[in-house]
């Protein structure tokens, strides 16, 4: 009689165990991020690989757009939950609205830290499309009027004294769209994302005129959200900061070194088969198109408030509202 009711008890505990697991699984709250596909947004395909957000009771869907804009429109919908993606004028229109808010930063322009290069195309090159210099006439290949890349182009036009009303800027709607412009010489160069410029120099479709962060350092990317989402579900993303930033700090261990200059670590090798598995790349395209990410997540608020004013100025942003509105402080961490 003992032994059957400690038989009975065993499975009983068993039966409660198994059903513990199954609820906690059952309670898992799905999300949804967009990105682009490319190595700068990393430290999310850590947080889904060693299971971060599984560990905050999340879980999460990665999302791959074409455009930062096509993002910015999915999370102000709350068709997607969590952007991560390079700024734009669009996405600072839908956020000085209050739609949109920015909870921390993601990938930047550094010097030794490739985000985006300015290319060529073989035509234009061999016609003296060389240098920055030469940019006057020269139609350029964006994703859209006010994308990220836009921006990049006008900080290098203004640092070498181009005015960029004398450069054709070519919007194409997609990171694809562009890649084929230059490629096949409808465009004279373009600015594209260095996992995209690693692989069409090695298959001669373009030039290298240079990497933008060598010339022109900023903070490119941030994490947002929707307002709607920041405020209802404070909670979610706070969890969601706390996986994000787990793999950054795993990122920036493999890649960064004390000084803050790109020093691969023991843990490099298995971060960049990582890294090459989300993107579909091989490990040594990969490997030359790793950028900056700070470990904790922190954001170059100076430098976001210096964006709005360039895209106020350009007309690309309207709306009679506080730039600093767009961060939201109770989850941002700014850069010193």
């Amino acid at each position: 009689m003992v032994k059957k009711v400690g038989g009975w008890a065993a499975n009983f505990v068993a039966c409660l165990m198994l059903y513990g697991a199954c609820a906690g699984l059952a309670a898992a709250e799905p999300i949804k991020i967009a990105m682009l596909k490319q190595p700068g947004v990393a430290p999310l395909f850590i947080a889904q690989e060693k299971g971060y957000f599984a560990a905050e009771g999340l879980q999460a869907e990665l999302v791959y757009l074409e455009s930062g804009q096509a993002i910015a429109v999915a999370v102000a919908s709350g068709d997607i939950d969590f952007g991560a993606v390079g700024v734009s004028g669009g996405f600072y229109n839908l956020a000085g609205q209050g739609v949109l808010k920015i909870i921390a930063g993601s990938y930047r322009e550094a010097a030794g830290f490739p985000v985006f290069a300015v290319v060529a195309s073989n035509k234009a090159y061999a016609a003296g499309f060389t240098s920055y210099k030469a940019l006057p006439g020269r139609s350029i290949a964006v994703t859209a009027v006010g994308s990220a890349g836009h921006y990049t182009l006008a900080l290098l036009a203004e640092k070498f004294g181009v005015d960029l009303k004398s450069v054709h800027v070519l919007p194409t709607q997609s990171i694809t769209n562009a890649v084929t412009a230059v490629s096949g010489g409808s465009a004279d160069g373009g600015v594209q994302l260095a996992n995209v410029t690693v692989t069409m120099l090695d298959n001669g479709n373009c030039k290298l005129i240079g990497w933008a962060g060598e010339d022109v350092p900023w903070q490119l990317a941030t994490i947002f959200t929707a307002a709607k989402t920041a405020n209802d579900k404070h909670a979610t993303v706070e969890r969601f900061l706390k996986a994000y930033r787990k793999g950054s700090q795993d990122y920036y261990a493999a890649f960064i070194g004390p000084d803050g200059k790109r020093k691969d670590g023991p843990t490099a090798p298995a971060m960049l088969a990582l890294i090459g598995k989300y993107v579909g790349q091989p490990v040594d395209q990969v490997t030359r198109s790793i950028s900056y990410n700070d470990p904790d997540g922190r954001l170059d608020v100076k430098d976001v408030l210096h964006q709005i004013a360039w895209y106020r100025a350009q007309g690309m942003v309207k709306g009679d509202f506080d730039p600093a509105s767009v961060i939201d402080q109770r989850f941002v961490v700014p850069m010193p």
